[in-house]
């Protein structure tokens, strides 16, 4: 492992005891099993009862649009309304394609209303897996923004479904466009009554039915749809309620996407336990974000690493530790960039947590313990374990029986998830996808005794004496060369500090004539910055065992990530170090010449290198 400067801090940490750990820890698991599996009561009832409680306090908050719950409520009757009139019925499927605006609120709640599911469509997506996401969700019909038709109308494959429009004050399309929708549906949603439904839709519906699909961000492949049940998304919002001790005068911020699962499970769900408020942008913006707290009183905010650095990239001001967030919620903050976010911004608490959309088990920092995703007092009260994983072979370390082994202090495994079916338990389930295969693909079966199945997450991570668990990498991420393990976000954290970087992507190329993979650095340079490959060279020197420091750099005008801030590194280890593939200034470190030199070939004959030869990634 890679030992950091602000690694050496966090031992320096004062350390809550195990025992007050854990009391924060039951009351999650108390407020988590409040639903249980075969109660009738959904997604619907919550929205029904939170209007009654709290008709006349905003819930949405859009620009200069402020919705009560009252009026959240009425908006989602005429939705549900509509939606039985047109076909669309209990447990029937309907897909929503919209950016954050408050429509997609209505329609998804008008939904729940009638006992449907719903698909969030990722409206970046075109072609294949556009069809895809339709096809293994099985949508009936699709209701989409005026803002996301031309996702559509580049994918003729989808044609044969209904297609519902929401009209776009802010993104008008073109009539032809408009002409590939039903241009009716908003008129009747209009035209509807306010009043609530019948409940006889889904009167016979219990909390453990699905009522929402949410695709995973994965880097690679066609996405998958993760099951969502009524009970797993509202105790998610149960347990953060007691987390953050919401109360009515709290204000949510939603930028991310709405089709991502944060934005639409932890800020939705936990505004919705607690009465809370949510102010809705239709995207992250790094020059409105600090601007927007403060006219909002944003007192809450669902981050992720990434956006963290945007952020901190951006000028100081006079007033940076002049603002309402009391607490922030999210994944992904590396240690450097969350002791530097303190210090610029202010003692905000941070619950930097470990989780998936589709996962059955998760941790969180509650004890605002700097690097950490979160603690594990008592091995015995949760469902997770970390299995020792062979990052040489590429596989689970085995015992004299043939059973996985559970990783000790300091060991990095693959965080698994114990499948608890119960018919009267919710927690630990694992839900699954829309497609059974995918599903099937996620569980491990006979880890620990025969019979046993757990759910696996790809994530490895490890633990300390104390049981806080620190985030690794991705399976697959973590790459070995000259006989030993590199963790590519290790690496990134490591030198993500460098004067000007903007985004740094790390990963492993292949090498002709060597094992394993040599280190690659993609970096984007902030605006008016430029690369120094000799400067770069001494940080890495100065703060990398000589394994880890990447061989080769290739510096990008813009970051290739994924729509939810996740990097893509398949087709970037595919490229390798080719000079036909890598669009920008490409350099090899050489410990002759002290510096990052201009990739040709007489350095690489130099620092006995072999041309590029392609990658099987």
């Amino acid at each position: 492992m890679i030992k950091t400067e602000t690694q050496s801090l966090i031992g320096q940490q004062e350390v809550p005891s195990r025992e007050e750990t854990q009391r924060k820890l039951d009351l999650r698991s108390e407020a988590a099993n409040r639903i249980k599996p075969l109660d009738f009561y959904t997604l619907a009832d919550r929205i029904e009862a939170r209007a009654d409680a709290y008709g006349d306090r905003d819930f949405l908050v859009y620009g200069k649009d402020r919705f009560s719950y009252g009026q959240v409520d009425e908006r989602a009757n005429q939705y549900a309304r509509v939606f039985l009139e047109r076909g669309i019925g209990p447990r029937d499927v309907c897909a929503i394609a919209i950016e954050n605006r408050p429509e997609l609120f209505f329609c998804w709640f008008g939904l729940a209303k009638i006992g449907a599911i719903t698909t969030f469509i990722n409206y970046h997506l075109t072609g294949r897996p556009l069809q895809h996401a339709l096809e293994t969700t099985h949508a009936k019909a699709v209701v989409v923004g005026e803002e996301c038709l031309q996702a559509f109308a580049d994918t003729p494959e989808a044609e044969s479904l209904s297609f519902w429009l929401l009209p776009d004050r802010e993104k008008p399309a073109s009539a032809t466009l408009r002409k590939r929708a039903d241009e009716s549906f908003a008129q009747d949603v209009e035209m509807a009554e306010k009043t609530r439904p019948d409940r006889a839709p889904r009167a016979d519906m219990r909390a453990e039915e699905d009522m929402l699909y949410i695709f995973t961000s994965g880097t690679t492949g066609l996405p998958k749809a993760a099951k969502y049940s009524h009970m797993r998304w509202m105790s998610s919002g149960d347990v953060m309620e007691v987390t953050l001790d919401i109360t009515p005068e709290d204000v949510f911020y939603c930028c991310l996407p709405l089709y991502h699962g944060a934005a639409a499970t932890s800020v939705t769900s936990t505004a919705l336990a607690g009465g809370a408020s949510i102010v809705v942008r239709r995207k992250f913006s790094s020059s409105r974000f600090w601007d927007d707290v403060r006219e909002y009183g944003i007192t809450i905010f669902q981050y992720i690493g990434e956006i963290c650095r945007y952020l901190l990239n951006m000028p100081p001001q006079a007033n940076d530790k002049d603002h309402p967030l009391r607490c922030m919620l999210g994944a992904g903050l590396t240690s450097e960039v969350w002791k530097r976010w303190i210090e610029r911004f202010g003692d905000i608490r941070v619950f930097e947590g470990w989780g998936a959309t589709e996962a059955n088990a998760a941790t969180i920092n509650l004890d605002n313990y700097l690097g950490s995703c979160g603690r594990v007092p008592d091995w015995n009260k949760t469902n997770l374990r970390l299995l020792r994983y062979d990052q040489e072979k590429q596989d689970y370390v085995r015992d004299e029986n043939g059973f996985c082994v559970h990783c000790q202090p300091g060991e990095v495994g693959e965080a698994v998830g114990y499948i608890v079916n119960h018919p009267e338990i919710g927690g630990g389930r694992f839900e699954g996808y829309t497609s059974e295969a995918a599903t099937e693909s996620k569980i491990l079966r006979d880890v620990f005794q025969t019979g046993d199945a757990w759910w696996s997450s790809g994530d490895l991570l490890r633990y300390d004496e104390n049981g806080y668990c620190f985030f690794v990498d991705r399976m697959g991420d973590t790459f070995r060369w000259k006989s030993e393990n590199v963790s590519t976000q290790e690496v990134a954290d490591t030198v993500g500090d460098f004067p000007g970087i903007e985004m740094i992507n790390i990963y492993g190329v292949r090498v002709p004539g060597h094992e394993g993979r040599a280190g690659m650095a993609a970096i984007v340079m902030q605006q008016g910055c430029e690369f120094d490959p000799k400067a770069f060279y001494d940080v890495v020197c100065e703060r990398l065992p000589h394994y880890a420091r990447p061989v080769f750099v290739r510096v990008a005008q813009q970051a290739d990530m994924t729509t939810t801030f996740k990097m893509r590194k398949l087709h970037l280890r595919r490229e390798g170090y080719d000079p036909q593939k890598v669009d920008g200034p490409l350099y090899v470190l050489d410990n002759t010449t002290g510096t990052y030199e201009p990739y040709d070939d007489k350095v690489l004959h130099r620092v006995d290198l072999p041309p590029f030869a392609g990658d099987a990634a």
